[in-house]
């Protein structure tokens, strides 16, 4: 899933295929990258680049990986017309919890946040 920050991942620098169970192979990549002994090496077997060049000409260079955790406790619906909408919250029994990564890239003037999947993507070295 695409987290949402200066860098707009409605307009992918990459296009790519989504990769089938995605959300398991990001789920035990999470897992594995928590307990590696050395994370940089865990990254390049991932094929995360450190530095990729994007189709512009941006270079970028990874900086970080930073690890959220979402946590989903409501729901909403909209009303029919679409200007409103209901909110309900969600029983304890059906609250979603999911931990994935951030990688956060610099590109000479800023930092662009990928999610897993845009970051494999990236190609590069």
């Amino acid at each position: 899933m695409p987290h949402k920050s200066d860098h707009d991942h409605g307009d992918h620098d990459h296009p790519h295929e989504h990769e089938p169970d995605l959300d398991l192979v990001e789920k035990a990549f999470v897992e594995g990258f928590q307990s590696a002994p050395d994370p940089t090496s865990f990254l390049r077997l991932a094929g995360i680049p450190f530095e990729a060049k994007l189709a512009d000409g941006t270079e970028l260079k990874l900086l970080r990986v930073a690890q959220e955790r979402r946590v989903d406790i409501g729901s909403l619906a909209p009303h029919l017309g679409g200007e409103t909408f209901r909110y309900d919250p969600l029983p304890a029994q059906m609250v979603s919890k999911r931990d994935h990564l951030v990688f956060v890239y610099f590109d000479g003037k800023g930092t662009r946040q990928y999610a897993f999947e845009d970051a494999r993507a990236l190609g590069g070295r």
